[in-house]
């Protein structure tokens, strides 16, 4: 060990070559930024693994790791373009006249690219304010998925149909956010004109209430059936409006279960679930009489 300290003091840098010199800083400072930037990440890494041993909350954690990759995408740009900077400098370069002439070409290029930079400032807003996550299930700028990938730039979605749809997030004008605390289940349903309301209500509720006894949907719903009331009379139907408060991302099949179960309930109770149906009134003169209607049938020949 002593030999080895001899010979590094041994050594004489002023006699190296100019460029033996450069080369060695080069190396250098490509070592350090590598270093920092493993450091930073693995700090990072550090910081979300304690975030997640601290919190339970299902969208906290997954608001950390969004913002743990926004981060880690941060620092590596930064370190880059700094140790850039410094290799040019050590290579004689004078940076003066580059970042003259950047600023220049970023004015230049910032009335071409105004659409790229209101993509990264619109996601730097979106994921400050926390509206989407990994995970969730949003509709924006006339798209709906689940959220696999938000960044700066864009928002990844994949549809039911496992569609990717890349948006933009300067596109991205209003978020509607279907996985935020809880949902609700809503349903409209038909009846015949002729079925009595309390009795339809009576067989809504008792669905429900089977349903939310049953140990697969039981703890997807968190509250009794609501029956709004008649939302709207329709040409054959008087139509029923009612909502459960599910889970969310549970309304969807929260609700294709209990149309499921209110199909045999109505078929038990003899409650017509109305098709489309046509009533031909002939009219009538001013004194009241209507006009014969006249009907022929044709029968078809052997």
């Amino acid at each position: 060990m002593s030999d080895l300290l001899k010979r590094i003091d041994a050594l004489d840098v002023s006699r190296w070559s100019g460029m033996t010199q450069t080369t060695v800083r080069i190396v250098v400072i490509l070592l350090l930024a590598w270093l920092v930037a493993t450091l930073l990440r693995r700090a990072i890494r550090l910081l979300r693994s304690r975030i997640e041993a601290r919190i339970d909350d299902r969208e906290a954690l997954k608001r950390a790791e969004t913002l743990t990759r926004v981060f880690k995408y941060i620092v590596t740009v930064v370190i880059t373009l700094v140790a850039g900077m410094m290799v040019l400098s050590e290579l004689g370069v004078s940076l003066a006249p580059i970042l003259g002439a950047a600023g220049i070409v970023g004015v230049a290029v910032g009335f071409g690219a105004q659409s790229l930079v209101k993509d990264f400032v619109s996601g730097f807003f979106i994921l400050f304010e926390d509206q989407i996550r990994t995970g969730d299930v949003v509709r924006i700028a006339s798209h709906s998925g689940l959220v696999e990938e938000i960044t700066l730039r864009h928002t990844r979605l994949r549809d039911y149909e496992g569609n990717v749809h890349y948006v933009p997030n300067g596109m991205i004008d209003s978020v509607v956010n279907m996985s935020r605390g809880f949902a609700h289940s809503v349903m409209d349903i038909g009846v015949a004109y002729r079925e009595h309301l309390d009795e339809v209500y009576a067989v809504l509720r008792e669905t429900a209430r089977k349903m939310r006894a049953d140990e697969v949907f039981g703890p997807r719903i968190l509250d009794d059936l609501e029956i709004a009331g008649v939302e709207r009379w329709d040409n054959s139907a008087v139509v029923v409006r009612c909502r459960f408060r599910v889970i969310a991302l549970e309304q969807w099949s929260v609700r294709r279960e209990f149309l499921r179960r209110l199909k045999q309930s109505f078929d038990d109770a003899g409650i017509e679930i109305p098709y489309p149906h046509l009533t031909i009134y002939a009219g009538q003169d001013k004194e009241g009489n209507a006009p014969p209607l006249n009907l022929r049938t044709i029968e078809a020949q052997q």
